[in-house]
């Protein structure tokens, strides 16, 4: 198995989505706030105007993503995993969840706006704990409220989108 768990997989579709919000938002979004700065600049009194800080908030959210989305796309997998039973991140995972049988995809959150399937990042308690582990094993992991949660691995195949 390859070390993936750094990467973020995504589909072409996600890698391609995502590319291009972050062309906008460096781009011509970046350009639109800094010209609503400019103009409520100069509307004089920064102290009471509220659309000139209102912008920079926006500023501020805008420069925010453009970090995260540059952060995930330097270091990104495209395509799909191998098809061995084994869990890693780009597998559609049946598995057996305290007794519910459970179908999702392991990969990253941004996957989540393509696709509808429920999606689980690797590096939540569920995902970090099935990680690795092939079809039939049983694992656990520590849910937030401090119980133990059993999960059995049924099935794991490559997302095919």
């Amino acid at each position: 198995m390859t070390d993936t768990t750094a990467a973020t997989w995504l589909t072409q579709e996600a890698y391609d989505r995502l590319t291009a919000e972050l062309a906008d938002l460096k781009g011509p979004r970046r350009e639109e706030i800094t010209q609503r700065i400019a103009a409520a600049r100069d509307e004089g009194d920064l102290k009471e105007n509220g659309g000139y800080h209102a912008a920079r908030e926006e500023q501020g959210k805008n420069e925010a993503r453009i970090r995260e989305l540059e952060a995930k796309l330097r270091n990104v997998q495209i395509g799909t995993p191998p098809d061995d039973g084994v869990v890693e991140p780009g597998m559609v995972v049946t598995a057996e969840v305290a007794g519910d049988e459970e179908v999702f995809l392991l990969g990253s959150r941004e996957m989540a706006g393509t696709t509808g399937i429920q999606v689980f990042s690797p590096t939540s308690p569920l995902g970090a704990a099935i990680s690795g582990k092939s079809v039939g094993e049983t694992t656990s992991y520590v849910a937030p409220n401090s119980r133990e949660i059993k999960v059995k691995i049924l099935d794991a195949k490559p997302f095919a989108g």
